[in-house]
């Protein structure tokens, strides 16, 4: 049966982790333009200022991935294809790491990913706050995201509240008579989740826990001031450009549009008349999203699409490319600048924004978000893991190292009544949930 159906029952029931040990845990990062597959090795860690709440330190210690078939701006599109393509790239992890996987912590951008605040009160009739007056609390904002059509994937207390108070971070063992507390609860569509893990059962693997993509990013490519402060980091990916707004070190709000890099690429093999292979080449090597003064002297060559060998590269110049591109450029980022006003979390972005995600990459990114988004802005590489090989430093594999941190936040998640990290899932017994537990007890 599902883990993604619409009633909650138990994952299968490992033994708990071992204290004296270190974990190892797998991810999988499906995308529109490349399918990664990372193990890593996590170590129990003393707590520093850097990276503060983290408990232990990730090493990569196997790494495969694949160009991507089968999806379409996110969404699997052919199971087989999909399925293939996560077998190889599980294939190359394993053997570089020299063990098996079984089970994998993925991520998910499709299925219209929804970022919702629940908020709700409890009386207490002038008494002292208990775990148990928390936990009841926690319950009744979390029974108001219950939805049939749609999964919870994260359900995170942003603050609590106390006679009206708020901004309160720990209420127990304090006074007062009404205790509330605002939810953010990040959902996604049952049926696209499904089909993940149809995806992934079909590869003979079974899905440990699953992720948003904004927040998985977020957390390999923000450093501790922008989680703290706030900050918006905007993953561009290949069919996807997601966004996820941190403040106080959580994660407060999401969002997703379904354009991406291949969208720009799409618009060059239109407009010059060439295949995809080449106009994506075209777009790397002499793309750019800011006009240059050069640009119109400058000449590329543009390969014909047709077979035939007669057939000359046509001669454009780079200003049309230029042109072509700037405009699929401006068109997203004057979306992701609305979407940011519009989610009513504009003043606690501030004026930090960071980029990620493989599509970010593009000569003159960073100057045109400055300009259309009209704040500062860093190109974010994921951080905080070692072991990575150069190939996987960019910008493009930080959704993967974002999985890979995760299982240190899990433990901050609440998801109501069923007392599980995966409730419309699962009853809690995954091992994900139980490594949140344990790194919290343990360390």
């Amino acid at each position: 049966m599902s883990i993604f159906g619409g009633s909650s029952f138990g994952l299968p029931r490992t033994k708990p982790l071992s204290s004296k040990r270190a974990h190892v845990v797998s991810v999988l990062d499906i995308g529109t333009t490349k399918v990664v597959c990372m193990i890593a090795r996590l170590t129990p860690r003393r707590e520093t200022s850097v990276l503060p709440g983290r408990t232990h330190n990730v090493e990569v210690i196997g790494l495969g991935h694949q160009r991507s078939y089968g999806i379409k701006s996110g969404v699997i599109a052919d199971l087989d294809a999909v399925e293939n393509v996560v077998r190889l790239a599980v294939d190359a992890a394993e053997r570089m790491a020299g063990l098996t996987v079984e089970s994998l912590i993925v991520n998910v951008s499709a299925g219209r990913i929804g970022s919702d605040v629940y908020t709700a009160t409890i009386d207490l009739g002038g008494q002292e706050v208990e775990s148990g007056d928390l936990r009841k609390v926690l319950i009744a904002a979390g029974q108001k995201s219950q939805g049939n059509d749609r999964a919870v994937l994260h359900s995170l207390p942003t603050g609590f509240s106390l006679d009206g108070e708020r901004g309160i971070r720990d209420p127990l063992g304090m006074y007062g008579d009404v205790l509330g507390v605002d939810m953010h609860v990040v959902t996604a569509e049952r049926a696209a989740l499904r089909n993940l893990e149809l995806c992934i059962n079909r590869a003979h693997l079974t899905v440990e826990g699953v992720v948003a993509t904004p927040y998985a990013s977020g957390l390999a490519a923000l450093v501790d001031d922008e989680v703290e402060l706030g900050c918006a980091a905007i993953d561009m990916g290949g069919g996807m450009t997601t966004i996820s707004v941190f403040a106080e070190g959580k994660l407060i709000h999401t969002d997703a549009i379904g354009i991406g890099g291949h969208h720009v690429t799409t618009d060059l093999a239109r407009g010059l008349s060439t295949r995809i292979e080449d106009a994506e080449r075209l777009k790397v090597v002499h793309g750019s999203a800011v006009a240059n003064g050069a640009d119109d002297r400058e000449v590329v060559s543009v390969p014909p699409i047709g077979e035939d060998d007669r057939d000359q590269p046509t001669q454009v110049p780079r200003a049309l490319l230029t042109r072509i591109i700037s405009a699929r450029i401006e068109e997203t980022l004057e979306l992701l600048r609305d979407r940011i006003q519009k989610s009513g979390f504009s003043p606690v972005v501030g004026k930090r924004v960071v980029l990620t995600g493989g599509a970010c990459q593009l000569t003159g990114m960073p100057e045109a978000a400055r300009r259309i988004l009209a704040r500062n802005v860093r190109i974010g590489r994921p951080m905080g893991v070692s072991g990575l090989p150069a190939a996987a430093k960019g910008p493009a594999f930080s959704t993967a190292v974002g999985l890979t941190i995760y299982p240190q936040m899990a433990d901050q998640e609440t998801h109501a009544g069923q007392g599980g990290l995966f409730s419309p899932f699962g009853n809690g017994s995954s091992r994900i949930a139980r490594m949140g537990q344990w790194l919290k007890e343990s360390f």
